[in-house]
C-alpha cells in the first residue's frame, strides 16, 4: 500500500488551509462588496456589466461557465490528491468526513423538500443547501486561532472535499439537459486521448491542458454543465507516487504542479469574481416578506438546520458506536460548532441555484437571499460556539487523532 510521510502530508494539508482561509476572508469582503454595489447609485451599471455579451455568452456566463471550470479543475485534483496520497488516502481516514458529508447533504436537501415539495419548480433547487463552502467556513476558523484543534481543520477540509465530489455528481447528473450526442460523444474520445496520455506516462502539462480546452469546449456544446470538464481534465492529471517512501520532489508530480499553479489565482482571483458576479442582490421593491416565502426558507434552514443536524447527528452516531473516535484535541462543543459553521454554503450553493434557476429570475433572488440568510446565521453561530467552547485537556489514545 502506497504511504506517505506523515510530516510531508501535514505540511501540504497546513498550505492548503492557509490558503482557503486567507481566500474565505477576502471571499467575505467581495460579497459585501458585490452586495453594496447591487444597493447603491452604481447598481444599474453592476448588472449591466455581467449581462453584457462577449462573443456567444455574456460575462456572467463566462465567468460561470469559463473561470469556474478552473475552480472545479482545482477541486478535482484537490479529491484525487486527498484519494491517493493524503487525508482521504485509506477508508479509516474517509469514514467520519465520508458519513458526516453524506448526513450534511442529505438532511438539507429533506428540509428544503419539506418546504417546497409542492411546488415542481422550486422543488429543482433541492440541492442548493446540500453544499459547504470550504474557504468561507475556514475562513471563519481562521479567525478564532489556536481556539479550534488542528484535527478539526483537517476534518472540516475533508469533510468539505468530500461534499464537493457529492456536488460534481448532483450537476452531472440533475443539472444537465437538452443533452447533445455527437458533441458528448466528442468529448467522450478526448477523454480517452487524455487517459491514454495518461497510460503513457506524458509529464508535460502543455498536451493535458491543450486538450482540456477542446474538452471544456465540447462538454458546453454538449448540455452536460460545462465545469464538469474540469473534474474529468483532474483525474486524467498523472500523479507520482512511490511505494514505501514520499515523492522525490512535488515538482517531479505533474498534479501537484498544476495544484500549485492554481491554487492562489483560484482562491484569490476566481472565487472572489465568481462571489462578485454572482452575490450581488438587490433589495429595492423586496418586502419582509420574501424571507418566509417556501423556497427562501428552505434553502437558508436547509443550510442553518441540516447541516447542523445532519453533519453533527450523523458524526455523533459514529463517534458513539465507537466507529471512530472524536477527532483529536477537540471537544464535543467543538465538533458541534464546525458542523454548524458546514451550514456556510456561500459558492458552490450559489453556483447550483443559477444552475436549478436559470430560467427564473425571481427565484434566483430568493435563493440569493436563502443563502445569504443561512450562511451569515452559520457563521454567526458556528463562530460563537467554537469561540465559547471549552477546550478538550485530557490526553487522547493515538486513534483519536484519525478524522
Amino acid at each position: 500500500m502506497i504511504k506517505a510521510r506523515p510530516g510531508r502530508i501535514r505540511s501540504a494539508m497546513r498550505h492548503f488551509l492557509d490558503s482557503e482561509a486567507a481566500g474565505g476572508l477576502m471571499l467575505m469582503a467581495v460579497a459585501a462588496l458585490a452586495i453594496v454595489a447591487a444597493n447603491s447609485p452604481l447598481s444599474e451599471a453592476y448588472f449591466a456589466l455581467f449581462a453584457a455579451h462577449i462573443g456567444p455568452l455574456s460575462l456572467q456566463h463566462w465567468v460561470n461557465d469559463a473561470l469556474m471550470a478552473l475552480f472545479f479543475l482545482m477541486v478535482g485534483l484537490e479529491i484525487k490528491r486527498e484519494m491517493l496520497d493524503g487525508q482521504l488516502s485509506s477508508w479509516g481516514r474517509r469514514l467520519l468526513p465520508g458519513v458526516a458529508a453524506a448526513g450534511g447533504m442529505a438532511v438539507p436537501a429533506l428540509i428544503y423538500t419539506a418546504f417546497n415539495y409542492a411546488d415542481p419548480v422550486a422543488m429543482r433547487g433541492w440541492a442548493i443547501p446540500s453544499a459547504t463552502d470550504i474557504a468561507f467556513a475556514l475562513g471563519v476558523l481562521s479567525l478564532l486561532g489556536p481556539r479550534v484543534p488542528a484535527s478539526l481543520k483537517v476534518f472540516l477540509a475533508a469533510l468539505a472535499i468530500i461534499d464537493d465530489l457529492g456536488a460534481v455528481v448532483i450537476i452531472a447528473l440533475f443539472y444537465s439537459e437538452g443533452i447533445v450526442l455527437p458533441a458528448l460523444a466528442g468529448a467522450a474520445m478526448v477523454l480517452a486521448l487524455l487517459f491514454i496520455l495518461n497510460r503513457m506516462n506524458v509529464r508535460s502539462l502543455l498536451p493535458y491542458l491543450l486538450l482540456g480546452a477542446v474538452l471544456w469546449f465540447l462538454v458546453l456544446r454538449s448540455g452536460v454543465h460545462a465545469t464538469i470538464a474540469g473534474v474529468l481534465l483532474a483525474l486524467t492529471i498523472p500523479i507520482k507516487l512511490t511505494p514505501g517512501k514520499p515523492e522525490a520532489s512535488p515538482t517531479d508530480s505533474p498534479l501537484h504542479r498544476l495544484e500549485h499553479v492554481l491554487q492562489k489565482p483560484v482562491a484569490f482571483i476566481i472565487v472572489p469574481i465568481f462571489g462578485f458576479a454572482n452575490a450581488g442582490v438587490s433589495f429595492s421593491g423586496v418586502s419582509a416578506g420574501v424571507l418566509l416565502e417556501p423556497l427562501t426558507l428552505g434553502v437558508a434552514l436547509g443550510l442553518l438546520l441540516g447541516k447542523m443536524v445532519g453533519v453533527f447527528g450523523s458524526s455523533f452516531l459514529m463517534i458513539r458506536f465507537r466507529l471512530v473516535s472524536l477527532p483529536a484535541g477537540a471537544s464535543w462543543m467543538q465538533m458541534f460548532g464546525v458542523s454548524v459553521l458546514c451550514g456556510i454554503g456561500f459558492t458552490m450553493s450559489l453556483f447550483t441555484g443559477l444552475l436549478a434557476f436559470d430560467a427564473y429570475p425571481a427565484l434566483q433572488a430568493e435563493v440569493k437571499f436563502g443563502i445569504l440568510a443561512g450562511s451569515i446565521l452559520s457563521g454567526a453561530l458556528g463562530y460563537t460556539l467554537l469561540r465559547i467552547a471549552p477546550r478538550e485537556e485530557r490526553a487522547r489514545s493515538p486513534a483519536a487523532a484519525r478524522v
